[in-house]
């Protein structure tokens, strides 16, 4: 077998990783705060942009910042580019379809399971998917127990991300959340790591085609970096949750005080009746519910679009 290291910068590469996973993971579930308040295509938007928060910063960039700290002595390690840009595409796709798929639900544990089964099974294709993408000499292969165990933790993990969206309200708990999320991901990265046997190749001089990890992954992970402060920056100007459910009351008091002030026998716009304003908000006036404890976003919201 040959020797390998996982941690050739020491706790650098680890740490740098998880704090890239948790940030990924807080504007995630910041998006999906938003999405609960919107409906259509408004709430669309939001869970794709939480998709790409998660999937390509909170996932792919964490697998590929602890990548940089993974060494074999005396072997140049390159990566296959297109296969490594495919697992960050992969990432974000599955992370997208899991939140799409609770997002539009009808609410329960199935949307929830169903969503957190392909998100895991996703992640997990996007980290072997990646460690394929390393071009050397020797020969990689798993530990079979330790690879299935890595998915097992992935699918945990994209379930229990999925709950923490249906739940999550403040930012208190949305950094716990955040943090929770880190070690899981993390988890799985170094579980799958644990699982790699690496043996000899024929072949130690033979030149590998690909892009060495400095010349290709770190600019790639600068872009998304850069791409990251942008959606920093676009959730920090948005309206929050609250505020939005608070502006969308506000608007229903006014159709009803408009109704009401309205002459008797006035009809609405679409020649009907004067009908019950605000029928689309969650009853009770009440902002922001999340419907119980199962799978879905909310019960009811407002018509934020």
């Amino acid at each position: 077998m040959v020797t390998v290291h996982n941690f050739s910068y020491g706790l650098l590469n680890p740490a740098l990783a998880y704090a890239v996973s948790c940030l990924g993971a807080f504007l995630g579930l910041r998006c999906v705060t938003r999405a609960r308040a919107h409906t259509g295509a408004g709430r669309g938007r939001w869970l794709a942009l939480a998709a790409v928060a998660v999937g390509a910063t909170g996932i792919w960039t964490m697998h590929f910042i602890a990548m940089l700290g993974f060494s074999i002595p005396a072997v140049q390690i390159t990566y296959n580019v297109p296969l490594t840009i495919a697992s960050m595409l992969i990432a974000i796709a599955v992370v997208g379809v899991g939140l799409f798929i609770v997002g539009f639900g009808n609410g329960g544990w199935t949307p929830l399971l169903t969503g957190g089964a392909i998100i895991g099974v996703g992640v997990a294709s996007m980290h072997y998917m990646g460690m394929a993408a390393m071009n050397m000499p020797d020969h990689q292969h798993y530990n079979l127990p330790l690879f299935v165990l890595s998915v097992v933790i992935a699918i945990v993990a994209g379930t229990a991300a999925l709950w923490a969206g249906t739940q999550v309200r403040g930012i208190g708990a949305t950094i716990g959340a955040s943090l929770i999320m880190g070690v899981a991901v993390s988890g799985m990265h170094y579980t799958g790591m644990a699982a790699m046997r690496v043996s000899p190749g024929s072949a130690h001089t033979m030149p590998m085609s690909g892009s060495t990890g400095s010349s290709f992954l770190v600019p790639l992970i600068l872009g998304i970096s850069l791409v990251t402060f942008v959606l920093t920056l676009t959730i920090s100007l948005s309206p929050t949750e609250d505020e939005i459910h608070a502006d969308a009351l506000l608007q229903q008091r006014f159709d009803e005080q408009f109704q009401a002030n309205r002459p008797i026998g006035a009809r609405s716009a679409s020649g009907e009746p004067g009908g019950q304003p605000g029928e689309q908000f969650n009853g009770g006036g009440r902002a922001g519910g999340t419907g119980g404890t199962g799978g879905s976003l909310f019960t009811k919201p407002p018509r934020v679009n």
